[in-house]
């Protein structure tokens, strides 16, 4: 058996780094099995859709394993809400699938265009962290496809250690074929939603602290480019899902339901600049002040309130042909307030602009290598420019390491390694379960080798 590899440039969903790498398209899991046994690459990393925003899932010294064309559903338990998919199954497709019969992901990121592979890589995680943690609290069980040519099953009591060094191991453990993820049961397709404008950070946080238990989901826009006692000025996204008995009476035919939206694309790059902190600043402005001081049950469809920029596709074309970074860190509460006032102080006296800027509270999350803990994220999306912006991105990462955080690997373009162990303490227990699964390192990415997770192979 052979797998055709095409040698293209590929990026993700930034557009920044661009590698050139050998991707395979595999049919059937047993092409898979065949990658790993034959070792016709050095070394090899999953892929989904290329919604990872930096070098997660590139691979410029070996192969680059598309998983796309494995997207089965396999089974789904109706009294559990267990669903098992294979890797390449997107968070979309199975939207449209259990959504009329009543389910409703446990946890989902701002896109639907990911796959269950890449959730679980990523461990990701969605507004409502807080209270319900990111997506391997949510996975029953997952099929890894390991070094040796095994096929391993993961859960919490079958190989836990491998469970909880592949969730948000980025893959580096193996090749996730299958999970079993379990699905929320919801009345209506909507939600409702509570909106408040707040003055200033010192409100942003009082009001999250206070109120965001009281809703599943909690997510604030902040104004990044705002100084002085407006530092921290943001509009508060809270809500729950709408139970069919407060719907609005013409919708309670169809409760599971929402009318299809025309979709646009941007079709071509914008020119390097469009945005800047002009473009940012006036946008910001406008976004601030459309929103009332306070207007509460507001009814929306989930596809509005989740992923609003699903809606325009190859969106990231704005950002130009240099691309952009997403900057996500977290700060632990007890520093959060200082920290992100030192970040937004930084951000603002370097004038950098970010067209998007979105905060969330977090709470307690397993996982050796698991982006959140208790605390404040902040992500930013930030167009490449030049080395003056990488600079004030390193500033930036020591004040985030002084201050106990950490940033999402799962979004990293640059983080140097000498940051990495400080940021993920259980490193060392990860590279241990790393070393016995994968003692060859045959699963490795660009950026498994920029920040130390793998080591650079060497010519």
């Amino acid at each position: 058996m052979s797998l055709r590899a095409c040698h293209i440039p590929l990026t993700s969903w930034g557009r920044f780094p661009v590698a050139t790498a050998e991707v395979l398209r595999p049919a059937r899991q047993s092409d898979l099995t065949w990658l790993v046994g034959e070792r016709v690459y050095p070394s090899l990393i999953g892929r989904g859709y290329g919604r990872s925003y930096g070098d997660a899932a590139l691979n410029s010294q070996g192969g680059v394993v598309e998983q796309t064309y494995l997207d089965c559903m396999l089974a789904f338990d109706e009294t559990t809400g267990v669903l098992v998919g294979e890797a390449g199954l997107r968070l979309k497709d199975i939207l449209e699938v259990f959504v009329p019969r009543g389910w409703f992901l446990p946890v989902t990121p701002g896109t639907k265009y990911i796959s269950l592979g890449g959730a679980l890589a990523c461990d990701i995680h969605g507004k409502n962290h807080h209270g319900d943690g990111s997506f391997s609290g949510h996975v029953e069980w997952f099929e890894l496809l390991a070094a040796d040519g095994s096929v391993r099953r993961c859960s919490r009591t079958e190989n836990p250690d491998l469970f909880w060094a592949t969730a948000g191991g980025m893959g580096l453990t193996g090749l996730i074929l299958t999970v079993a993820l379990k699905l929320r049961r919801i009345e209506t397709a909507y939600i409702a939603v509570d909106y408040v404008r707040t003055r200033d950070l010192d409100e942003t946080l009082e009001r999250c602290e206070a109120e965001d238990d009281r809703y599943r989901y909690a997510v604030c826009w902040i104004d990044c480019l705002a100084t002085g006692r407006a530092l921290g000025r943001s509009v508060l996204m809270r809500g729950d899902h709408l139970a069919k008995a407060d719907l609005p009476a013409h919708r309670r035919a169809q409760p599971l339901t929402i009318p299809r939206k025309l979709e646009v694309a941007v079709p071509f790059s914008f020119p390097n600049g469009v945005i800047n902190p002009l473009t940012v600043k006036a946008f910001n402005t406008v976004f601030y002040h459309k929103h009332p001081r306070a207007k509460s049950g507001v009814v929306v469809d989930f596809d509005s309130y989740f992923y609003p920029l699903d809606a325009v596709l190859e969106w990231n074309r704005v950002y130009g042909r240099r691309g952009f970074i997403q900057y996500q860190p977290v700060i632990p509460l007890e520093t959060s307030r200082a920290t992100l006032i030192k970040l937004l102080e930084a951000l603002s006296q370097a004038k950098i602009a970010s067209f998007l800027a979105v905060l969330k509270r977090f709470g307690p999350q397993e996982g050796l290598l698991s982006f959140p803990m208790p605390g404040y994220t902040l992500a930013l999306d930030i167009p490449v420019t030049d080395a003056r912006m990488f600079a004030v991105l390193d500033t930036l990462d020591e004040i985030v390491v002084n201050a106990g955080g950490r940033v999402y690997l799962g979004k990293d373009a640059r983080l140097k390694p000498q940051h990495l162990a400080a940021m993920y303490p259980q490193l060392p227990v990860w590279q241990r379960i790393k070393q016995t699964i994968d003692p060859e390192n045959l699963f490795a990415s660009d950026l498994s080798r920029r920040v130390g997770l793998t080591p650079v192979a060497r010519p």
